[in-house]
């Protein structure tokens, strides 16, 4: 856990000088935040914005953010449409700091009501993660600062959210789309839990087309 922590620190470290280049890298950035998830024409929460415009367009009240999350993230929704949707709304509440809060808890509370939920679990893991790099993205860049006061995000910064994914997978036997998520979540970390998940994502895209285009968008060299 605490190579982990470190290894977290040194990739926030570096995301400083990557940024200053991110007109020209495929994969600059946090890349929780800053990379949308392919999801082809699945339902997720409204988005128009492309590229780098964090702080969005979008015509969206953000008042109804828990709610349409919430009712986006059901049994039947794929992972990788749930990843999209969260870090939808990460950025979405950076408007509002009730709302921020609301919402981590909501999904705290569904992995207390169902411990055995893997999808409960991964859903919580994956926003807090969310959560830590729009924090510092708040704190180090000029990117979200103009849409609000501070969000409540520093709530998630003492929970592990890699370690609440990990508890997902154990749960549900085999998911190659959260092995994708755990692969973003430990580019700067140990390498060989990076590389683990990774190749287990890559086993598993060979049946999936929506999980081989994020793979080929975000480790190119890996899955070509």
């Amino acid at each position: 856990m605490k190579s982990r922590k470190v290894s977290f620190l040194k990739y926030f470290a570096v995301i400083g000088a990557g940024l200053l280049v991110f007109a020209g890298a495929a994969v600059a950035g946090p890349p929780l935040i800053c990379h949308a998830v392919d999801i082809g024409t699945a339902a997720s929460l409204p988005w128009t914005s492309s590229g780098w415009n964090l702080s969005g367009l979008e015509n969206y009240d953000v008042s109804h953010l828990v709610p349409d999350t919430l009712a986006l993230l059901v049994p039947s929704t794929p992972v990788l449409v749930r990843m999209e949707t969260l870090r939808r709304a990460t950025l979405y509440a950076q408007q509002r700091t009730a709302i921020a809060k609301e919402l981590l808890f909501r999904l705290e509370g569904r992995t207390r009501e169902n411990p055995k939920d893997a999808l409960a679990a991964f859903d919580f893991g994956y926003l807090v993660e969310c959560y830590r790099q729009a924090s510092w993205l708040r704190q180090h860049t000029d990117w979200l600062k103009a849409s609000g006061d501070a969000t409540g995000a520093n709530l998630a910064m003492k929970i592990d959210g890699y370690e609440w994914v990990r508890k997902a997978i154990a749960l549900r036997g085999s998911d190659p789309q959260m092995e994708f998520a755990a692969a973003l979540m430990t580019t700067e970390g140990a390498r060989g839990e990076h590389d683990r998940h990774l190749q287990n994502a890559m086993a598993g895209a060979k049946a999936d087309a929506m999980l081989a285009r994020n793979l080929e968008s975000r480790f190119p060299k890996s899955a070509s």
